[in-house]
């Protein structure tokens, strides 16, 4: 009996062992379901949370602690209006004058700019004559009541060139000898057959790439000035004048932008409705821009469109260059023959600003510390650049990534985004402090892409590849224009007048007579 019971026993306790053992099994099964759960709970949280900033939360990336820029209130009165609409009943006469004026000193509230025509309008009283003794009075002071601006819409023009011919009449009364005619040569045509002259060709273009406007809407503003045209021949006279005088502009620029050794690099959405690839009207296409930096030489803003975002594309139109990209992350940028890359310090920054943590906090702390070394590091020479990055930067950079790898960032959320993010580009991210000619981030293609951006918003999309290279064209050669300090309108009208009449096809060399930056441009078509 003693050894029954004591099997029993043993295998009582077996059973209980076992139980437990299942039981510690289950409960570390649920104890990880729960972690799970929990680390779900959390992601989809800060989802939430990311969320609901990006939706209801300021859109700005500075920080709380940096510097207002200084900009005032939309709202705020404008010292220059204070009055301007009060004035005194009166029936006087009104003499007007018209004169320039220089005005020497610009006055912080003046909203007209400098040698802008003056119309003066000069109102005497109606009678001069004393109430008293009823003798002649003399004028004692003159008050300057109030300023508005006038406005004279433009108008428009019919402009016929007609070629006199001219002979000899000694000549032709002579029948043994043939009278000799010379005619007038009309000066070439930016079109022939076409009523497009220089001057509407250099508004349409200016207007929907500086302006923004649309040329279907353009059509009534040109309906307005006395011109009956539609949208399509609007649309055809920008396509034929960005192929046969802007383009030769744009190729000689694309290879001063390729002969330099650093370059900017960035893409955007765009859409083409009629595609050569077969692919829908809907897919996206792409408009790529190249930048040159201000340390080697004048500043060059190129378009490219594709029908695609791959390496082919870039291969493709930097083909001879040698040197250094600075870009964002974008796979396509990379494994380039001569090439190096240096990576965007905007984009990391961006990353950590989206973690809205306390790590996520210290990231940006990090990021704003190399920024405000960069704004004081300026206006060096690339050569003193590079070594006040090495002697203040450097260390900043190490401690940061040191920090970011030490760091236990994982899971999916954004903070471990950022951290995924920073890692994985550290080669990229250090190539500033080797060289002071590379901008620590890729702003300026940023900004450069901008106006396409705004652009689209306006224009939608491009009918055909033809238009989007059309629009890439005269986009380049706006925004270079812009950063070299020319008016475009002024430089189309240039172009477009002159380059017709120039064998610029036999001697390409004419063509740097009509860079944004040569001296004849600077000359002509200087803001």
């Amino acid at each position: 009996m003693d050894n029954s019971s004591s099997n029993q026993n043993e295998r009582f306790i077996q059973l209980l062992e076992q139980q437990l053992a299942h039981s510690n099994q289950q409960n570390n099964e649920l104890t990880k379901k729960l972690d799970q759960s929990l680390k779900q709970i959390e992601a989809l949280t800060e989802q939430v949370r990311q969320l609901t900033k990006a939706l209801y939360g300021s859109k700005s990336e500075k920080s709380k602690y940096q510097a207002p820029d200084g900009q005032g209130s939309l709202f705020e009165d404008d010292p220059s209006f204070n009055n301007s609409e009060q004035t005194e009943e009166q029936s006087t006469p009104t003499v007007t004058y018209t004169v320039v004026r220089k005005l020497h000193k610009k006055k912080r509230n003046d909203s007209f700019r400098d040698g802008i025509e003056i119309e003066e309008i000069h109102h005497h009283p109606e009678n001069t004559q004393c109430d008293c003794c009823h003798g002649q009075m003399t004028e004692a002071s003159t008050t300057l009541a109030r300023e508005e601006a006038k406005f004279i819409p433009a108008k428009m023009m019919r402009i016929q060139h007609i070629e006199h011919a001219y002979e000899c009449k000694h000549c032709k009364k002579d029948a043994s000898e043939k009278a000799q005619m010379k005619r007038g040569k009309a000066p070439q045509a930016a079109f022939q057959r076409s009523i497009a002259g220089p001057t509407v060709l250099a508004k349409l273009i200016y207007d929907k790439f500086i302006q923004y406007l649309p040329l279907y809407r353009q059509v009534k503003e040109w309906e307005r000035y006395g011109l009956l045209t539609n949208d399509k021949n609007l649309s055809n006279w920008v396509i034929r004048a960005a192929e046969d005088w802007l383009l030769p502009v744009y190729e000689q620029m694309k290879q001063t932008l390729t002969a330099k050794s650093v370059l900017h690099v960035d893409e955007t959405y765009a859409q083409i409705i009629k595609r050569s690839d077969g692919k829908s009207g809907q897919s996206n296409a792409y408009n790529w821009v190249f930048r040159s930096v201000p340390s080697q030489g004048p500043i060059i803003v190129l378009f490219q469109s594709a029908l695609s975002r791959s390496r082919s594309v870039l291969e493709d139109f930097t083909a001879g260059f040698k040197g250094t990209m600075i870009c964002d992350g974008y796979s396509a940028y990379g494994n380039l023959p001569d090439v190096t890359f240096a990576n965007c310090w905007a984009h990391v920054r961006r990353y950590w600003l989206k973690a809205d943590s306390k790590n996520g906090k210290i990231g940006v702390d990090y990021c704003d510390q190399l920024y405000h070394l960069e704004r004081q590091f300026k206006d060096l020479s690339p050569g003193k650049r590079r070594k006040a990055r090495q002697k203040h930067s450097k260390p900043i950079v190490e401690k940061f990534l040191k920090w970011v790898d030490e760091s236990p960032f994982f899971g999916k959320n954004f903070l471990a985004k950022a951290a995924e993010y920073t890692l994985n580009r550290i080669h990229g991210l250090k190539a500033f402090l080797y060289d002071g000619r590379i901008e620590i981030d890729n702003n300026p293609a940023e900004n450069a892409i901008r106006p396409n951006v705004i652009g689209l918003k306006n224009w939608l999309f491009s009918m055909s590849e033809a238009g989007a290279k059309a629009n890439a064209i005269c986009l380049s050669l706006a925004e270079t224009a812009k950063a070299n300090g020319i008016d475009f309108y002024q430089y189309l009208v240039t172009l477009m007048t002159e380059l017709p009449n120039l064998p610029f096809h036999q001697r390409p060399e004419i063509l740097n007579n009509y860079m944004p930056w040569s001296k004849n441009i600077q000359a002509t078509c200087a803001k």
